[in-house]
């Protein structure tokens, strides 16, 4: 499939692994534990999501549409949008536990690209989303060539701030009225980190400090 100029070659569909977490494309057949996950979790998620501001192109009108936008994005370079899977390794096989999506990705002079996530909250509190976020930049820098990686957090999403913390992402500043979040324009604190600063890798970089367990 032709990609739009600009863009990079990402080699989706990709699957990675690390320990009990897994990330891979989002599947049809995801579609009732996904809705399941949401409307579960509306109340905990709902000040960080994304909404369109007014009069903007509508979304995908069914979660099928949807897994096929995502894919057809991922296949034109222009994201990397992976479900966030969680193995508690008693047989059953990874489960449905949030996402994380790299977007925006730019090649040439910028070669960067934006990540954000989101995990279910009985998931919350296992390292999923700080190691899920260490795949996706490695992944980013080592095999798709990006420089650099950015995350936008709302300054008063405390549990986001953790995980950019916890993986040593660089604090840029702030950037007023940033995106559309929750039906208004929404202040955004922006973390970076370029390749050079995790030579190592930042998986490794984030294992070492925090070394895998077994976590039920």
């Amino acid at each position: 499939m032709p990609r739009a100029w600009g863009t990079v070659s990402t080699g989706w569909p990709v699957t990675l692994t690390e320990g009990q977490v897994v990330l891979r494309p989002l599947r049809r057949r995801d579609a009732a534990m996904w809705q399941q996950i949401r409307t579960r979790n509306q109340a905990w998620l709902q000040r960080w999501e994304a909404t369109l501001p007014p009069g903007g192109a509508p979304g995908a009108a069914s979660f099928g549409e949807l897994v096929r936008a995502l894919n057809q994005q991922g296949k034109q370079g222009r994201m990397l949008p992976w479900a966030v899977c969680w193995d508690d390794q008693h047989g059953k096989g990874p489960e449905l536990a949030g996402q994380v999506t790299v977007s925006g990705l730019v090649g040439g002079s910028a070669s960067l690209g934006q990540i954000g996530y989101w995990i279910d909250e009985r998931f919350a509190g296992k390292g999923i989303i700080p190691t899920a976020v260490a795949m996706a930049t490695d992944y980013c820098f080592n095999v798709v060539g990006l420089h650099r990686i950015e995350i936008a957090i709302r300054p008063e999403n405390a549990k986001s701030l953790r995980v950019v913390e916890k993986l040593g992402f660089r604090a840029e500043g702030l950037r007023p009225r940033y995106l559309h979040i929750d039906h208004d324009w929404r202040d955004h604190l922006v973390f970076a980190l370029n390749a050079e600063e995790v030579p190592g890798g930042l998986l490794a970089r984030w294992r070492s400090a925090h070394p895998p367990t077994l976590v039920e």
